[in-house]
């Protein structure tokens, strides 16, 4: 097997694009290994785009026109304890904080093999537009995310590369997920 290639925000855009998720994309094939997350991407992104719950975002391989990950993003405020907060330099009375949350992420198992990083730049990619809604439209301090440890004990351990940490309000050890966030200002 060759080497894999390593993505990043440089070269990127020289082997994918983004596209919205639209009904006249085909996602037929994509297998990131997750049955819920396949039937996810095949049976519900749209219902929910339509719904205005989530809205799915489709990483496509250029050579192939294959997608080759997916992200749904939603809004989502954290409850932050006094000394997440204070972590934060986050000095107001209430308990919320604006966030923009990656409600699924997955790759391909194909694509994961033949490329190196797809993960980390999809969440930069997630990050680029809380930025971008920052500047524009409504704010989000944060970033976040419940890894699915059900499905992958190592996804924590990839969050937390990738800058995340627990949120104590809603950790609890009999959870199938375990909510995190990533300051994008910081």
């Amino acid at each position: 097997m060759s080497k894999r290639i390593i993505i990043n925000p440089k070269n990127a855009v020289n082997y994918f694009y983004f596209q919205e998720f639209s009904p006249s994309v085909v996602c037929t094939g994509f297998d990131c290994g997750i049955i819920e997350y396949n039937d996810y991407l095949l049976n519900d992104a749209l219902r929910s785009a339509d719904d205005h719950i989530a809205f799915t975002w489709l990483l496509t391989e250029r050579a192939t026109e294959k997608v080759t990950a997916y992200m749904s993003l939603i809004m989502d405020s954290i409850k932050l304890s006094f000394s997440e907060k204070e972590l934060h330099n986050l000095n107001y009375p209430f308990k919320t904080i604006p966030s923009m949350k990656i409600a699924k992420l997955a790759v391909d198992i194909n694509f994961s093999k033949k490329y190196k990083g797809i993960g980390t730049f999809m969440i930069d990619s997630a990050e680029r537009i809380a930025w971008a809604c920052n500047n524009q439209y409504c704010a989000a301090r944060f970033l976040t995310v419940d890894a699915d440890i059900e499905h992958d004990e190592g996804v924590l351990a990839f969050y937390e590369k990738n800058g995340f940490i627990p949120n104590a309000e809603l950790f609890n050890k009999n959870r199938k997920t375990i909510s995190m966030r990533r300051d994008i200002f910081q």
